[in-house]
């Protein structure tokens, strides 16, 4: 019988501690132990993107990563940065540019759209759909995702302005 391994983190801003499994991976974590259920699980291979977080600040795939390795660190989920305000432009133009339809790769795809305007605020078309790219999406064809993308550069540049 395996032993459970005590954690602590940081979960969207707010201390959490556990008891895990050693082989637990961060999105089960997440989804089964904290109820944070728009970190999706897809492939479970690290290809599809549906299980974006961040971590520490930089964006990985939960479903790659144990649990265990989360410990003392800081993970953003998209209620974090939903909740937070962060993204509810990246959000609205998703909404207005119709980029999302069954939703499945949305969290996924917003968190790494942030991650792309954080580190490049102007980028050009082409950026945004190499940076999307780890992130599938098998409703939308991706036009409208980087339209949105592009609009919420643009937008935020004239506020910047």
């Amino acid at each position: 019988m395996t032993a459970h391994v005590p954690i602590s983190l940081e979960v969207n801003g707010e201390p959490v501690e556990a008891q895990v499994l050693p082989r637990l991976n961060l999105a089960d974590f997440l989804r089964e132990h904290l109820s944070l259920t728009g970190t999706h699980v897809g492939c479970e291979h690290g290809v599809c993107g549906a299980c974006t977080v961040r971590l520490n600040g930089d964006i990985v795939r939960a479903c790659l990563l144990l649990a265990v390795q989360a410990n003392n660190a800081s993970v953003e989920t998209i209620e974090g940065l939903s909740d937070s305000g962060e993204i509810a432009d990246l959000q609205d133009a998703f909404r207005h540019r119709n980029a999302l339809q069954c939703g499945y790769c949305t969290p996924g795809m917003l968190i790494a759209a942030q991650d792309l305007l954080t580190h490049n605020p102007e980028p050009r078309r082409e950026e945004i759909r190499e940076h999307l790219s780890g992130n599938y999406c098998r409703c939308t064809g991706y036009q409208a995702i980087v339209d949105a993308v592009e609009a919420t550069a643009r937008a935020r540049q004239e506020r910047a302005s």
